[in-house]
């Protein structure tokens, strides 16, 4: 199964896995999603977010609830990722993110996961892997890709994304993951339902997280894999002295 999604990454930038997660679990997460956005607003307020164009996102959910820590350090997309990137990540960024039914919303240009940044390296340097709360159909805007579109620096022609552009449906409980030098964008939402996901960003640990995760966390998730994962074994060294015992052997 990761075999064949390697390789649709590697070819195409894009591929569907499968979470692994039984119903129960899927329904359970949805469920959590909706009492964190519900939360989230009421702690931030609503018209401060909207603001920021900050409404239909929700910043590290992990933060706030263990089961968005499960959801980032799922088996088959660690795997994933520790054979594309082919040494050390972290997680980047996680979010909760809202495709609001019939309006635009800020996911809706084409972009990429690195950005402003427009290279090819021989191996990827992140990963996004979009946690899938509700179906993606057309109808509700499932996101689109160009496939291919991390193996060239230059945006593509109007012409091309026209003729090339492919919209992904994927079942809930299942992982949209993709290049973060592919092109993609989160489709018009024609349906009468909001469309839920949650966006994982994996890196090398070079890459700043969006947000300083450990200091976010605290020593609350305290085994080895969790502290690697996401990113207190990669500190910023805030002194020279700091430095200079970070390099003991």
């Amino acid at each position: 199964m990761a075999d064949r999604a390697i390789e649709e990454l590697v070819c195409q930038g894009y591929a569907i896995a499968p979470s692994g997660l039984p119903q129960d679990e899927i329904a359970a997460i949805a469920q959590a999603f909706d009492q964190l956005h519900a939360d989230y607003t009421a702690r931030h307020g609503h018209d401060w977010l909207k603001n920021l164009d900050e409404h239909h996102t929700i910043r590290l959910p992990l933060a706030y609830d263990a089961r968005f820590l499960d959801l980032a350090a799922n088996r088959t997309v660690m795997e994933i990722v520790g054979r594309l990137i082919g040494g050390k990540f972290i997680l980047n960024q996680q979010n909760g993110i809202v495709n609001p039914a019939g309006e635009r919303y800020n996911q809706g240009a084409w972009h990429r996961d690195l950005p402003y940044q427009h290279f090819v390296s021989s191996r990827p340097l992140a990963i996004n892997a979009l946690y899938c709360v509700d179906d993606f159909t057309i109808e509700n805007g499932a996101t689109f890709v160009l496939p291919g579109s991390h193996k060239q620096e230059a945006y593509p022609s109007d012409a091309y994304i026209e003729k090339h552009a492919a919209q992904i449906s994927a079942p809930a409980g299942s992982f949209v993951i993709v290049d973060c030098m592919t092109y993609h964008r989160g489709g018009f939402n024609r349906s009468p339902n909001k469309r839920r996901a949650v966006n994982h960003v994996y890196t090398i640990p070079l890459l700043r997280q969006q947000i300083d995760i450990p200091a976010a966390v605290g020593e609350r998730y305290a085994d080895s894999a969790t502290h690697e994962l996401l990113g207190f074994r990669y500190p910023l060294a805030r002194s020279i002295e700091e430095y200079l015992a970070s390099r003991k052997k």
